[in-house]
């Protein structure tokens, strides 16, 4: 793999033996639909790791080999793109950066970002917008970044808006983050300008000890995204900005009641096509409502029957992703049994009891933020949420065992 750059355009070219079909780190296939793409506000003087960073949270998926960048990088990154990726990367040369002193929160409006955003009330946002290509014609005109971004805007934060149209590099499944790292790349090369150290994501429990929700279905500690000592984590944190999970101890549960308690509860938006506010149609919003029903303690309350297709992923027997809250959703919300999720019953057996460990923080989580930015979320979630037990922690431990 070839990689250039032309201030904010990212023009790339696979060697021969890299591929057009290749595989996120989460080993979902992803196909190449174009090899150029634009990112806004990119500084001149970004230094070069940033840039190499940013170049291939896009171009991981399709590269085999080794990598090769337009200005020289630093061995601190080449090491960890040879022992993440097994790629050569160079050339090499460039002394590495160091870690800023801010920390950023990858703002993207749902109650997972919002409810990180309660962890670090002080912290600056970036937001990533997604805008049209030049070549490659749209096919989610649904998706309203606008939207979102509008929604970021009132929340009165010190805000960032990134543009960029390198969701478009993707011809399959759709139009998307090649790595789910990609969102980062604009905050990646406004680091030296923000003074950034660290980038705190709203990935929760589920995301990254219970697998997620397109692979591992079982407690990974090792999650090769967002674990510190994963190939993600490390090369983040050669460039100087590390990652930071500050709600990844916690459920959905959990995150959608801070972001509902939260002083920012009016700009939650969970829904990519909604305008006025949630579509309440698609699959990402029937899930959500389940969640906010029961942390509510109400009826569920949505359009959506059984036999609609965004509804049947979670209808049939498990495993799934997004099965601990769909468990918790079935022991809380009054009338279930009479709502679309009545077939999901005879899946379970989930009570109050069986389920009350996602209500709490698992410990673990908070050990692997980095000291900088500990205390302050530890004394936030311990406040705010409060800690597992040791038999929760075993709960989480033997996740899909």
């Amino acid at each position: 793999m070839r990689v250039t750059w032309s201030g904010g355009e990212l023009t790339f070219r696979l060697d021969p033996e890299d591929e057009i079909t290749g595989k996120a780190a989460d080993e979902h296939p992803v196909k190449l639909a174009t090899n150029t793409c634009t990112i806004s506000g990119v500084p001149a003087d970004a230094h070069p790791d940033l840039y190499a960073v940013a170049a291939w949270t896009v171009v991981a998926p399709w590269t085999r080999r080794k990598v090769t960048f337009d200005r020289a990088v630093s061995a601190e990154v080449a090491a960890a793109l040879h022992d993440g990726w097994g790629v050569e990367a160079g050339p090499v040369g460039a002394e590495p950066r160091s870690a800023g002193g801010t920390l950023a929160i990858s703002y993207s409006g749902g109650a997972d970002s919002v409810a990180a955003s309660a962890v670090y009330p002080d912290a600056p946002f970036v937001h990533f917008r997604r805008v049209p290509h030049a070549r490659v014609p749209n096919r989610w005109p649904h998706y309203r970044s606008d939207v979102l971004a509008k929604l970021a805007k009132r929340t009165g934060r010190d805000l960032t808006v990134v543009e960029s149209d390198l969701e478009f590099t993707l011809a399959e499944p759709r139009p998307g983050y090649p790595e789910h790292h990609a969102v980062a790349a604009g905050a990646l090369l406004l680091a030296d300008r923000m003074d950034l150290g660290g980038l705190a994501f709203g990935y929760e429990l589920g995301s990254r000890w219970l697998g997620g929700d397109r692979y591992l279905l079982r407690y990974t500690p090792d999650n090769p995204m967002w674990a510190p000592h994963g190939a993600w984590g490390r090369l983040f944190a050669a460039v100087g900005v590390h990652i930071v999970l500050p709600v990844g101890g916690v459920s959905e549960a959990v995150t959608m009641r801070l972001a509902l308690n939260s002083d920012l509860k009016d700009q939650v938006r969970w829904c990519l096509r909604g305008t006025d506010g949630p579509c309440r149609t698609c699959g990402k919003c029937l899930y959500k409502e389940l969640i906010q029903a029961a942390v509510e303690r109400r009826p569920i309350d949505t359009p959506i029957t059984a036999d609609r297709p965004v509804a049947r992923k979670w209808l049939q027997p498990p495993p799934f992703g997004g099965q601990e809250m769909i468990e918790y959703g079935l022991a809380r919300v009054p009338g279930i049994e009479q709502s679309l999720f009545a077939k999901a019953i005879d899946h379970f057996d989930a009570t109050e009891e069986s389920t009350s460990w996602l209500d709490h923080c698992y410990p673990p989580a908070i050990d692997e933020i980095p000291p900088r930015w500990r205390d302050e979320a530890a004394a936030f979630l311990t406040s705010n949420v409060g800690l597992m037990t040791e038999r929760e922690i075993r709960r989480v431990e033997t996740w899909g065992s």
